[in-house]
């Protein structure tokens, strides 16, 4: 696996809009100012790609500018890192315009970037993950460095500095508090701290050893289970059209891309691996994801992997049906799960290296980064 170096000062880092376009609305104008501000005060130089401002409608519409972007920045050699603006939900259009590029392909190799981010860019990450560069999931700039409260949410700010330096030996611990989502990200809302709740417990063990090693790899869940699932636009379809999504039948298509690109990983390729999984905003219904880890069951995920680490759900939401929909779904109770960990979307959020070497220890409640 190719390890890109860690951010240092003075880096220009490009942001990106490899999915959703919503950084270009102007209502979305006090998020890229904040966000920008704070990378400079982290001496980082932020440059937007040439799409990444177009809007929603323009980056729906055009996947090709998307995939152009990304490889325009592997092939600048001024850019060290890329940050996600945020995820969405069609990621997988990039693919054809990426993986049939050979310039492309040869870029990843030869200029290999910093790149974050999270939730629908699950699919990226396993894109690289397949061209083998090592990526990093668990941020965006919009969610996370344009955070309307006077400063980074700690425990974010603290993992995203991380990046500033190798991950060898970083410890991933509990954070102390959790982060209801919010409801207002008006302009209204700059300043304000997002409604906070005392953590109260930890990282639970559901089953199996309470220590547990493994390389990590994963991501959403949803994202996961839709390059396996071919019936999001039926199940999604109300939601996708309040989202003013104009073509759902689209989404039929997203389990035959990502075969067709090999983009999930196999059967084989999953042995002795540290599955990381979390949900997404639109918190599936257990039954709902009873249907994915079932998918991840018949694509032999869970008779390869070493260990299981769990997301916390957003809002703390059917905290106690997953843990159960969990258990019974992996069908194995000598393979550890370790359950609500920090990262994904609820917030705070920490940073996990793809294909990082870790151990668990849910006694010391700890992930250590070897």
């Amino acid at each position: 696996m190719i390890c890109p170096e860690p951010l240092k000062k003075d880096d220009r880092v490009a942001i990106i809009s490899l999915s959703s376009g919503m950084l270009g609305e102007s209502w979305c104008a006090h998020e890229k100012e904040r966000g920008l501000r704070r990378l400079r005060e982290f001496g980082l130089e932020p440059v937007f790609t040439e799409h990444a401002l177009d809007g929603i409608a323009e980056i729906w519409q055009h996947p090709a500018y998307r995939a152009a972007d990304l490889k325009a920045a592997f092939l600048d050699d001024s850019i060290r890192g890329i940050i996600c603006a945020i995820g969405g939900i069609d990621t997988f259009r990039t693919f054809p315009y990426l993986m049939e590029d050979a310039a492309f392909l040869r870029s990843v190799r030869e200029h290999p970037k910093f790149f974050l981010g999270f939730s629908d860019t699950t699919n990226n990450h396993l894109m690289f993950h397949r061209l083998g560069l090592q990526t990093f999931y668990g941020q965006s700039f919009i969610c996370d460095l344009g955070e309307l409260a006077d400063d980074m949410l700690p425990y974010s700010k603290a993992q995203f500095l991380s990046c500033f330096a190798s991950y060898h030996g970083r410890k991933i611990t509990p954070a102390p508090v959790w982060y209801e989502e919010r409801s207002d990200f008006s302009p209204a809302a700059v300043g304000t701290e997002p409604v906070s709740r005392p953590e109260q417990h930890g990282y639970e063990l559901l089953q199996g050893a309470a220590v547990f090693e493994g390389e990590l790899l994963g991501g959403c869940i949803d994202s996961l289970g839709e390059m396996l699932l071919s019936d999001r636009a039926v199940y999604q379809v109300e939601k996708l059209i309040s989202a003013g999504v104009p073509d759902t039948e689209l989404f039929r298509q997203q389990g035959e891309i990502s075969r067709k690109y090999n983009i999930f990983p196999t059967a084989e390729e999953w042995k002795g691996k540290i599955l990381f999984a979390e949900t997404s905003e639109e918190t599936p219904e257990p039954e709902r994801l009873r249907q994915i880890l079932g998918a991840l069951k018949s694509e032999g995920v869970f008779e390869n992997i070493s260990g299981i680490l769990v997301g916390k759900p957003l809002n703390e939401q059917y905290y106690e049906e997953y843990k159960d929909i969990w258990r019974e779904a992996v069908g194995n109770p000598s393979l550890p799960i370790l359950y609500n960990i920090n990262f994904g979307h609820a917030a705070p959020r920490a940073i996990l290296p793809y294909g990082a070497l870790a151990r668990v220890n849910a006694e010391k409640q700890e992930i250590l980064l070897l």
